[in-house]
Parts: structure tokens; sequence; C-alpha cells
């Protein structure tokens, strides 16, 4: 059935208080659509709708709340019912939800976990945040490399069950060294008297535990990879972080981009979800900031009032030319953030994207003035039309070259290169784009200059 007709008919159990119907018709929803169901309702009812499912299915389904809503349930669950929980959950989905509880009931679920799985939680949970560390988890295959592949088969079977995949097994030595890999598939043609290692795959994409997980994630893009290898600074294989969490990364970093693209900070809930609070707090600072740089454009109309009186005609153009700067700078600026964040430019590429920016720039500009001057002629005569043609070319090349180039420095001084922001460049180019225009103006028509 499809999500919308279970939903409507839970509902109707719920009403009904029918748990026998409630837990038929949450055995057949997909985990993700449960999680989003239950969403829908407080914190008491969600418990409740949790107990529906066996235990392994609600730990796959916790996986899929956000990370305030898992915090929530979490503090309102019965501490045995929490460790249970934590039992049966993946060990990365583990470990990011024990980091959000609060250092009260983290002791507590240490004294009812398993040393192993104590061990296991402590060290997945001391990576820091963002690192491959992080994300990864350690239920993944590994076999001696000196195992036969009989051997192989029976180390197989006994870790599949916890498993998140069994595509790939890793091969380690005595130390836990990573060695090599080799897929499901050759195992399952190879002679069962052959070693592991003289079949497995030696030249390896892996990467260590401090590597950022954005670099995971385009690693396991760049290689079409199921899952990447992550070891320690010894070489030791400690985890496995898998493709679908690298989708998840790879999307949790473009919401990122875009919401500062657009001077907006994180919200963990997402748009639909946030509260109002958090929609104020994520947006009010760079708005406030941004004000007070508009007050440059500001100073710049007022010290050329004459030019403006004299020369009403000029008004008219002034959001044109530097609407037009913006929208050239933020494009070269997308563009620019774009290319840093998937590894298409770097560093070394600055000066010719520089060039070729600034020969794209001119054509733009020339075009976008021969459009506009005609109009000018109508509004003004020659000479308006004359300092709008011109006056365009300069604020698109340079709203142009601000964008290529923020998005830049920003990075080479460690800053996150989103933060050049469409907002960020259009209100530099505003103030710049007035003096520029009323400087041309002044010097054209025979009026004193700002310089």
């Amino acid at each position: 059935m499809a999500y919308t007709v279970i939903a409507d008919e839970l509902r109707e159990a719920m009403a009904q208080d029918d748990v026998q119907t409630m837990e038929q018709l949450v055995a057949d929803m997909q985990p993700a659509d449960f999680a989003e169901f239950i969403q829908e309702h407080p914190v008491e009812t969600s418990l409740k709708l949790l107990s529906c499912l066996p235990i392994k299915q609600r730990a796959e389904t916790f996986g899929y709340f956000s990370e305030n809503d898992q915090r929530e349930l979490a503090e309102h669950m019965d501490e045995s019912a929490l460790a249970n929980l934590f039992i049966h959950m993946n060990s990365d989905e583990r470990a990011d939800l024990f980091n959000l509880l609060q250092d009260e009931l983290k002791a507590d679920l240490m004294r009812r976990l398993a040393r192993n799985e104590r061990e296991d939680l402590r060290r997945l949970s001391s990576y820091e945040e963002g690192t491959a560390g992080s994300i990864m988890t350690s239920d993944y295959v590994a076999v001696p490399a000196q195992s036969t592949i009989a051997q192989a088969f029976e180390i197989v079977r006994s870790t599949a069950p916890d498993a998140e995949t069994i595509y790939d097994i890793y091969s380690i030595d005595h130390m836990g060294r990573l060695m090599g890999a080799t897929s499901l598939r050759e195992l399952i043609l190879a002679r069962s008297t052959a070693r592991l290692e003289a079949i497995m795959t030696t030249e390896l994409i892996s990467a260590t535990v401090d590597t950022p997980q954005e670099e995971v994630a385009r690693l396991i893009s760049r290689y079409d990879l199921l899952a990447l290898p992550i070891i320690d600074n010894d070489a030791r294989l400690v985890g496995i972080v898998t493709y679908d969490d690298a989708m998840d990364v790879a999307e949790q970093e473009a919401t990122e981009d875009i919401h500062k693209g657009a001077s907006v900070g994180r919200l963990d809930d997402g748009f639909g979800r946030a509260r109002l609070r958090d929609l104020y707090r994520t947006r009010i600072v760079w708005l406030v900031l941004l004000v007070f740089g508009n007050l440059f454009s500001g100073m710049g109309i007022a010290f050329f009032e004459d030019t403006i009186a004299a020369h009403v005609a000029l008004v008219f153009f002034l959001p044109l030319l530097i609407g037009s700067g913006g929208n050239a700078g933020a494009q070269a600026s997308t563009l620019m953030v774009r290319g840093i964040a998937t590894g298409d430019v770097g560093v070394s590429d600055w000066a010719r994207l520089l060039g070729r920016e600034l020969f794209v720039a001119l054509a733009l500009g020339v075009t976008m003035a021969l459009a506009v001057s005609p109009i000018g002629f109508w509004r003004g005569g020659e000479d308006i039309a004359f300092v709008v043609g011109a006056s365009m070319i300069s604020v698109v090349v340079l709203g142009s070259l601000i964008g290529i180039c923020l998005p830049f420095i920003l990075n080479h001084i460690g800053w996150d290169p989103a933060t050049a922001s469409a907002p960020l460049v259009t209100t530099l180019i505003d103030a710049c784009g007035v003096i520029i225009y009323f400087s041309i103006a002044a010097a054209v028509l025979d009026l004193p200059s700002l310089f």
C-alpha cells in the first residue's frame, strides 16, 4: 500500500487505540516513511508507536530521525529500553546518538552495555565532528590475508549478519593493517583452497580517520565505491564509510553551501520543521551586517547630489546598473564556490580563471551595454547613453572579478569559500557601482569628479 493510505489507516487505528492494527500497519511501512510519520506527533505518542516495532526495525527507524528528535526521544525513553536500542543500532548511528546525549545519560548507558560495545562506542564517539572517523562504521567484514577461500567464507558467514555491507571483504595482517580487498563475486568464483592474498586487490583507495568527511564523499563518488576503508595512523583498518553515508554527507554539505550562499546559518531540522527562533537566528546576523554595508551605497549617492540634481535621468538607470553588476558577481561567485567545493578548481588555477573571467566579463558587459544604451539615448541623449554604456561595462567587469576572486581569497586564508555569498557580493558591488556610475557621469558631463 502507498504511504498515504497506510498513514491514514494508522491515524484511524491510533484514534481507536487499536494496538493490534497499529502493529500490523507500522510493520508494513518503510523505516524512512515511518520516521516521517512519527515526527508529526508528540514525544509520548512517538514512543508508543516505536514500541509497536520489533527492536531491530526500531533501531533502523531511529537512524532516520533528525538530531533534535533523536535527542528528545532518547531522553524520554526508559534507560533499559534505550540501552537495548543502542545494542541493535548500527555502530556509526549509535555513536552519533551517544554524542547528542547528556553526560549523566551517557554514563548510565555505558554501565548497561557489554565491554566490547562500550569500547567501540568510546572509540567511534571520540573522533572530531566532520571527519571520516565521525561517520564511519565498525560493522564490516575483515579476514586475515593468509586465510584460504573456504576459511574466508566461514568468517563472512559469521560476521555478515552484523555488517553494513559484505560486497567488499577486507584483508588484514596479524597487526590489523589493511592489506587488500576482495569482492564477494571474486570470492565466490575462486577455488576454495586458494589463498585470499592471491586474489585480493592491493591497490586500494582509502582514507584516514582525520580526513574531512566531504573529501571522503568525493572519493566515493569519484571512484564509484560501495564503501571506503578508513585506517588509523598506523595503517590499521578501523572502519568503513558506506555509499549511503557518503550521500548523506554530500547532501548535508550541499545544503550548508546553499544556505551560506544566501547568508543563512545552519538549520538542524530543515526549513519545514525549523522553529521560529531558529529561522530568526540563522538570518538576522548577516542581514544586519549587510544593512550597514548598504550604507556605503547611500553615502556614494549623497556625495553626488549635485550630479543627480543636474541630470535627473541618471537616477532611472541606477537600479539597473548596480543590479546588473550584482547579478554578474553572484553568478561568478556561485560558479567559483561550487568549483572549489567539487575539487574542479584549485588555488593553482587562479590566474588562468581570472584571465578567462576578465574576457567573459568584458563580452557580457559590452553586450549588456549595447542592449541598454539606446534606452539611455532615448532618456537623455548621447552623453547619457555613453555614461550608461560605459558604466555597464565597468560594473559588470568589476562584479565578475570580485565574484571570482573573493571565494579564492577566503579559501586561501582558511575560511569556507561559500561565505562569499550572493548577498555579500551584491552588497560590495552596490557600493562600488554607485561610485563608478556617478564618477563616469561627472567626468563625461563635465562636472566635479570624486577623483
